[in-house]
């Protein structure tokens, strides 16, 4: 059984920073390519980071500079530092795993930044 399980997610103010994190059971993580997507309100959910099996990353422009992916294989975990954070990051957060034409997806978790 796979689960993707994010953690990290809560209020903060503007500036301010977390960390999210996403641990992977079930499957052979380290051949996976890991991503956050995030979801607000109203608009469709959409990139916000990846990091490749190999450990390349991509990033949305509006992620570019301040957040940053990264990948521990050994302990089957993805995590997105957040900083500079502003209100219009507000969202849900979702942890993906892909392989091919194949995805996982976490729950979720709340991030609101508060002006």
């Amino acid at each position: 059984q796979v689960q993707l399980v994010e953690f990290g997610g809560g209020l903060v103010q503007a500036g301010g920073s977390l960390r999210l994190s996403c641990a992977a059971s079930g499957i052979i993580f380290s051949i996976y390519h890991m991503g956050w997507y995030r979801q607000a309100p109203g608009k469709q959910r959409e990139l916000v980071a990846k990091i490749t099996s190999g450990g390349s990353t991509n990033y949305a422009d509006s992620a570019k500079g301040r957040f940053t992916i990264s990948r521990d294989n050994a302990k089957k975990t993805v995590y997105l530092q957040m900083n500079s954070l502003k209100p219009e990051d507000t969202a849900v957060y979702y942890c993906n795993a892909q392989l091919g034409s194949t995805f996982y997806w976490g729950q979720g978790t709340q991030v609101t930044v508060s002006s």
